[in-house]
Protein backbone atom coordinates (compact mmCIF):
# COMPACT_ATOMS: atom_id res chain seq x y z
CA UNK A 1 0.00 0.00 0.00
CA UNK A 2 2.77 2.47 0.86
CA UNK A 3 4.67 1.63 -2.36
CA UNK A 4 1.59 2.44 -4.41
CA UNK A 5 1.10 5.78 -2.63
CA UNK A 6 4.77 6.71 -3.12
CA UNK A 7 4.61 5.71 -6.78
CA UNK A 8 1.47 7.84 -7.26
CA UNK A 9 3.12 10.83 -5.56
CA UNK A 10 6.22 10.40 -7.71
CA UNK A 11 4.19 10.26 -10.92
CA UNK A 12 2.18 13.32 -9.89
CA UNK A 13 5.36 15.26 -9.15
CA UNK A 14 7.00 14.15 -12.41
CA UNK A 15 4.01 15.14 -14.55
CA UNK A 16 3.72 18.53 -12.86
CA UNK A 17 7.45 19.36 -13.22
CA UNK A 18 8.06 17.98 -16.74
CA UNK A 19 6.24 20.76 -18.65
CA UNK A 20 8.16 23.44 -16.75
CA UNK A 21 11.45 21.72 -17.50
CA UNK A 22 10.61 21.51 -21.19
CA UNK A 23 9.90 25.23 -21.37
CA UNK A 24 12.78 26.37 -19.21
CA UNK A 25 15.79 27.87 -20.88
CA UNK A 26 18.93 28.74 -18.95
CA UNK A 27 18.54 32.28 -17.67
CA UNK A 28 14.95 32.65 -18.97
CA UNK A 29 12.11 31.83 -16.61
CA UNK A 30 9.68 29.42 -18.28
CA UNK A 31 11.33 30.16 -21.63
CA UNK A 32 9.90 33.70 -21.61
CA UNK A 33 12.19 36.39 -22.99
CA UNK A 34 11.68 40.05 -23.85
CA UNK A 35 11.20 39.09 -27.53
CA UNK A 36 8.69 36.31 -26.75
CA UNK A 37 9.04 32.60 -26.16
CA UNK A 38 9.32 29.24 -27.89
CA UNK A 39 5.92 28.14 -29.15
CA UNK A 40 4.02 25.59 -27.10
CA UNK A 41 3.04 22.36 -28.84
CA UNK A 42 -0.58 23.56 -28.97
CA UNK A 43 0.41 26.79 -30.78
CA UNK A 44 0.50 26.24 -34.51
CA UNK A 45 2.40 28.75 -36.67
CA UNK A 46 0.23 31.17 -38.62
CA UNK A 47 2.92 31.50 -41.29
CA UNK A 48 6.44 30.52 -42.26
CA UNK A 49 9.19 33.06 -42.89
CA UNK A 50 12.33 32.05 -44.80
CA UNK A 51 15.41 33.83 -43.47
CA UNK A 52 18.61 33.62 -45.53
CA UNK A 53 22.06 34.32 -44.12
CA UNK A 54 24.82 35.06 -46.64
CA UNK A 55 27.60 37.39 -47.75
CA UNK A 56 27.63 40.01 -50.50
CA UNK A 57 31.13 41.48 -50.64
CA UNK A 58 30.14 44.01 -53.34
CA UNK A 59 28.17 46.02 -50.77
CA UNK A 60 29.16 48.42 -48.00
CA UNK A 61 27.50 45.98 -45.58
CA UNK A 62 28.90 42.62 -46.73
CA UNK A 63 26.97 40.40 -44.28
CA UNK A 64 23.32 40.03 -45.21
CA UNK A 65 20.01 38.82 -43.80
CA UNK A 66 17.14 38.37 -46.24
CA UNK A 67 14.69 39.77 -45.34
CA UNK A 68 16.50 42.60 -43.60
CA UNK A 69 13.58 43.45 -41.28
CA UNK A 70 10.79 41.37 -39.71
CA UNK A 71 7.34 42.44 -38.47
CA UNK A 72 4.89 40.31 -36.51
CA UNK A 73 1.54 40.79 -34.80
CA UNK A 74 1.48 40.52 -31.01
CA UNK A 75 0.69 36.92 -29.97
CA UNK A 76 1.53 35.60 -33.44
CA UNK A 77 3.27 32.23 -33.63
CA UNK A 78 5.65 31.93 -36.58
CA UNK A 79 7.95 29.29 -38.04
CA UNK A 80 11.31 30.79 -39.00
CA UNK A 81 13.17 28.62 -41.51
CA UNK A 82 16.76 29.83 -41.36
CA UNK A 83 19.26 28.90 -44.09
CA UNK A 84 22.93 29.75 -44.31
CA UNK A 85 23.51 30.19 -48.05
CA UNK A 86 26.85 31.90 -47.46
CA UNK A 87 30.44 30.72 -47.36
CA UNK A 88 30.99 31.56 -43.68
CA UNK A 89 29.44 30.45 -40.39
CA UNK A 90 26.63 32.79 -39.28
CA UNK A 91 24.17 33.15 -36.41
CA UNK A 92 20.58 34.23 -36.08
CA UNK A 93 19.87 35.65 -32.59
CA UNK A 94 16.60 37.41 -31.63
CA UNK A 95 16.64 39.66 -28.56
CA UNK A 96 16.53 43.26 -27.39
CA UNK A 97 19.08 45.64 -28.87
CA UNK A 98 20.74 45.99 -25.44
CA UNK A 99 20.90 42.22 -24.83
CA UNK A 100 22.40 41.66 -28.29
CA UNK A 101 25.00 44.39 -27.64
CA UNK A 102 25.97 42.75 -24.34
CA UNK A 103 26.12 39.34 -25.98
CA UNK A 104 28.18 40.76 -28.86
CA UNK A 105 30.79 42.04 -26.38
CA UNK A 106 30.98 38.60 -24.80
CA UNK A 107 31.32 36.97 -28.22
CA UNK A 108 34.26 39.28 -29.00
CA UNK A 109 36.06 37.77 -26.00
CA UNK A 110 34.90 34.18 -26.60
CA UNK A 111 34.15 33.78 -30.35
CA UNK A 112 33.76 29.98 -30.15
CA UNK A 113 31.04 30.26 -27.50
CA UNK A 114 28.10 28.02 -28.39
CA UNK A 115 24.49 29.09 -27.84
CA UNK A 116 21.97 26.98 -26.03
CA UNK A 117 19.05 29.37 -26.12
CA UNK A 118 15.85 28.78 -28.08
CA UNK A 119 16.04 32.27 -29.67
CA UNK A 120 19.35 31.58 -31.45
CA UNK A 121 20.99 29.25 -33.96
CA UNK A 122 24.52 29.05 -35.36
CA UNK A 123 24.78 27.61 -38.85
CA UNK A 124 27.75 26.49 -40.89
CA UNK A 125 27.57 27.05 -44.67
CA UNK A 126 24.73 25.04 -46.20
CA UNK A 127 23.03 24.29 -42.87
CA UNK A 128 19.38 25.00 -42.06
CA UNK A 129 17.46 25.32 -38.80
CA UNK A 130 13.97 26.09 -37.60
CA UNK A 131 12.72 28.24 -34.75
CA UNK A 132 8.99 28.18 -33.92
CA UNK A 133 8.35 31.28 -31.83
CA UNK A 134 5.45 33.12 -30.22
CA UNK A 135 5.89 36.90 -30.22
CA UNK A 136 3.78 37.62 -27.14
CA UNK A 137 5.28 41.01 -26.25
CA UNK A 138 4.98 44.21 -28.27
CA UNK A 139 8.07 46.25 -28.99
CA UNK A 140 11.06 46.86 -31.21
CA UNK A 141 13.69 44.15 -31.03
CA UNK A 142 16.59 42.99 -33.15
CA UNK A 143 17.88 39.90 -34.90
CA UNK A 144 21.60 39.70 -35.52
CA UNK A 145 24.69 37.64 -36.15
CA UNK A 146 26.92 38.21 -33.14
CA UNK A 147 30.05 36.51 -34.44
CA UNK A 148 32.99 38.95 -34.33
CA UNK A 149 32.84 41.42 -37.25
CA UNK A 150 29.51 40.23 -38.63
CA UNK A 151 27.29 42.73 -36.81
CA UNK A 152 29.72 45.49 -37.72
CA UNK A 153 29.53 44.23 -41.31
CA UNK A 154 25.78 44.87 -41.38
CA UNK A 155 24.35 41.54 -40.21
CA UNK A 156 21.44 42.78 -38.13
CA UNK A 157 17.86 43.86 -38.65
CA UNK A 158 14.87 45.22 -36.80
CA UNK A 159 12.20 42.91 -35.47
CA UNK A 160 8.95 44.73 -34.71
CA UNK A 161 6.02 43.22 -32.83
CA UNK A 162 2.82 45.33 -33.04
Amino acid sequence: MKKTALLAMGLTLATSIAPALLLASPGHENGQMAVGMPAMHSQKPTRTINVILREDYDRDRPFVFEPSDLTFAKDETVRLLISNEGDETHEFVMDTIDENAEHRELMAKFPEMEHDDPNAVRLDPGEKAEIVWTFNKSGTFEFACLLPGHYEGGMYGSLIVD
